[in-house]
């Protein structure tokens, strides 16, 4: 089954059965497992698979199967950026028209991601550079290895630094100054730099890597999947409210919240003195 093929389906659906032509997928556990898998060229993204990836993100939001999702790359790299051969050459040959369209396209991704309602894992080994670091960056956490090397390269190839939202949501992570030194230089970022600024939440082996970062999604995934949704909605509404505004919106959300049948569950069990079995409603 393709994934056009399946969008012919109900407002929920499952999303085990998916087939995408450019990355592997896989669901187990409600974790969702997205591999980038070119591993001879260091998982570049080309013009399709970009598209294809910010298709997946928005088919989330209806998915009842899937409630973390985990992002790797094949061969010990994690994404090469955009594939030279594949994008860069073409877009030298491109007009401003065709070139928006692309920028624009590529922008989509990182909203597909922000508004997906699972909690999105990077798994970064190897190289993570360009739209690859991006991708990363657009995840809600990151679990790197110590080898691996964060790279926002845009510079080096004659570009500005702000990609696909990179000027807003870098300096969030790592703050402005440590921002501005990755996005005006391009260099790479070594994984225990990373793990001290803050892009890294935690680092692992790479041998344990994806065992790290599924064991950390399948803990998500154990939680309360609308709380989780609502939690990652107000993280990303609230960059743009005043405090005041920010206040009562999670007072709303939150209300909202104690409307579910997660939150009866969490009393009862509560009450009963053993761990409540969230079920996402």
């Amino acid at each position: 089954m393709t994934m056009d093929s399946h969008l012919a389906g109900g407002n929920r659906r499952t999303t085990a059965e998916l087939v995408p032509q450019h990355f592997g997928w896989s669901v187990q556990q409600d974790v969702g497992l997205i591999t980038l898998n070119r591993p001879e060229r260091k998982n570049p993204l080309t013009f399709d698979s970009y598209a294809e990836l910010r298709d997946l993100f928005r088919l989330l939001a209806y998915a009842d199967d899937v409630r973390a999702v985990v992002v790797q790359g094949a061969g010990g790299n994690f994404c090469s950026g955009g594939d030279v051969h594949e994008i860069i050459g073409p877009l030298t040959q491109m007009g401003m028209p065709d070139l928006l369209a692309f920028t624009r396209m590529t922008g989509d991704l990182v909203k597909a991601m922000r508004a997906c309602p699972q909690p999105i894992l990077a798994a970064v080994d190897g190289v993570c550079a360009g739209a690859g670091a991006i991708v990363a960056m657009a995840s809600d956490l990151r679990v790197g290895t110590a080898r691996s090397k964060v790279a926002f390269l845009f510079t080096r190839v004659g570009l500005a630094g702000c990609d696909m939202g990179a000027c807003a949501i870098l300096p969030r992570i790592v703050g402005q100054g440590r921002a501005s030194d990755l996005l005006f230089s391009g260099r790479s970022l070594p994984g225990e730099e990373a793990l001290a600024w803050g892009f890294y939440n935690r680092l692992a082996e790479p041998d344990a890597l994806l065992a790290a970062a599924t064991d950390w999604a399948r803990e998500l995934a154990s939680g309360p999947g609308f709380g989780h949704a609502m939690t990652k909605r107000m993280l990303h509404q609230e960059w743009s409210m005043g405090v005041d505004e920010a206040i009562e919106s999670e007072a709303q959300a939150q209300a909202i919240c104690m409307m579910t049948q997660d939150f009866r569950r969490a009393y009862e069990a509560f009450v009963a003195k053993r761990k409540p079995v969230f079920e996402g409603d």
